[in-house]
């Protein structure tokens, strides 16, 4: 390789985007593979972990890099798109080493490490060198940039792992160090995880947050971490989910496997899964949530305006609130209309729902095919549209986020706009 640096850190590559020669992205960096060697000597560095569109990890050889540097990654020749599979002694520097604490051989006590550097030698191969520690103050993640009290030094590899064992950091303590994540970030950093480390921590969440950040994992994740839960904490983790979401990830089960969930999870809950789960793939119904804001006509806008201000509803489905007679619980009465958020912004508190309903939104039938429920949110400008059965009730209502789970790539939470990656030789 002719590339310099020879010496790079790894926290400061993570997200940066890897090229094959013509220019095309292959995707981004997530993580670096080494071999330890224990005492033996510093761990060889023997290839980078690229998430490649469809948030799926590959692993590229460091044969194969011809420049990295903080800007971007350049790699050469054939790539094997086979998901990566770690081997044997391969521990990944992100995953593993990130944020463990250890010994350190001078006696000056223990450290956690929020970084550590890849050098290139004389005959071209690359080796951990040196790792960034901080001493004293509360640990942290270099991944989200949360930098806390202690002092911060660069040692030698040998000068750390030569003393007493390191501990990994435990799961707990992560999760207690991320707890004011967002649900996305943090299923981001799940994501990146190895499997062990994944459901490990996965495991630690609380129900409800568990819940939360399933919703933003892709499938493969979902469905490995509910199968690592016990059957009745698998069920418990359901009910705290939005019922389409449920409804998704036992999709991806088998047959019997969701039938034992669905008996176990509370019969209200399951009761709205079942719903959704009746439904064809790509339909309104199929889509839909069955828990939208949902009101009478004698309802008024200051009672809108207290249930749309909840913290667990989402901005598309505090956008409008669907009047209906009783029951309101889905399927509802008779459905009236919508109101939306921005009438109740112009009208006096004490104002009834049935007074300023939208008459002109019609409902969309809950067979109607995902194009149909597109179209009409993009043509009248809609965050949300109420979804009615053949006898008028309501059912449910597909906001624009549910619809564009569906029409945009698989990709998509990886913000990837790259090329289709290029075939692969096999990985040597």
């Amino acid at each position: 390789m002719t590339t310099n640096p020879t010496r790079v850190f790894v926290a400061r590559l993570l997200g940066l985007d890897v090229f094959d020669p013509l220019g095309d992205r292959l995707g981004r960096l997530r993580d670096a593979v080494v071999l330890d060697r224990g005492a033996a000597g510093p761990p060889q560095v023997v290839g980078l972990v690229v998430e490649v569109p469809g948030k799926k990890r590959v692993f590229v050889p460091m044969t194969r890099i011809t420049s990295m540097d903080a800007s971007q990654i350049i790699c050469t020749g054939l790539v094997n798109l086979r998901r990566f599979e770690q081997r044997g002694a391969e521990m990944l520097v992100v995953a593993e080493l990130f944020d463990r604490r250890l010994t350190l051989r001078d006696g000056s006590g223990s450290a956690v490490v929020e970084d550590s550097a890849m050098e290139r030698d004389r005959s071209g191969d690359w080796h951990v060198s040196q790792l960034y520690v901080r001493r004293g103050g509360s640990s942290t993640s270099p991944l989200r940039g949360l930098r806390r009290g202690g002092e911060r030094l660069i040692i030698d590899w040998i000068d750390a792992f030569h003393g007493p064992a390191s501990e990994p950091q435990g799961a707990s303590q992560y999760v207690a160090q991320h707890e004011d994540l967002k649900a996305a970030d943090f299923a981001d950093a799940l994501h990146e995880m190895n499997d062990k480390r994944r459901v490990e921590v996965a495991g630690e969440l609380q129900d409800d947050r568990l819940a939360d950040v399933l919703q933003e994992l892709p499938d493969d994740d979902q469905v490995q971490i509910l199968s690592s839960l016990t059957r009745e904490r698998a069920a418990d983790v359901l009910e705290e989910m939005d019922p389409d979401d449920a409804a998704d990830l036992l999709n991806e089960l088998p047959e019997a496997e969701k039938e034992e969930l669905l008996q176990l999870m509370e019969p209200e809950d399951a009761e709205d899964v079942r719903r959704l789960l009746e439904y064809e793939e790509d339909t309104a119904g199929s889509l839909m949530t069955t828990v939208p804001v949902i009101l009478p006509p004698e309802a008024t806008v200051a009672e809108a305006l207290a249930h749309v201000r909840r913290q667990e509803l989402t901005p598309a489905l505090a956008s409008a609130i669907f009047v209906c007679r009783p029951p309101l619980e889905t399927p509802t009465g008779r459905y009236l209309g919508v109101v939306h958020i921005q009438q109740l912004l112009r009208y006096p508190p004490p104002e009834p729902l049935g007074n300023i309903i939208d008459t002109d939104l019609e409902a969309v039938g809950d067979q109607a095919a995902l194009s149909d429920v597109s179209r009409i949110l993009a043509t009248y400008n809609l965050n949300s549209v109420p979804v009615v059965n053949t006898e008028g009730r309501l059912v449910g209502a597909v906001t624009v986020d549910d619809v564009l789970d569906h029409l945009l790539p698989d990709d998509w939470r990886a913000q990837d706009d790259a090329s289709e990656a290029k075939r692969g030789e096999r990985r040597g």
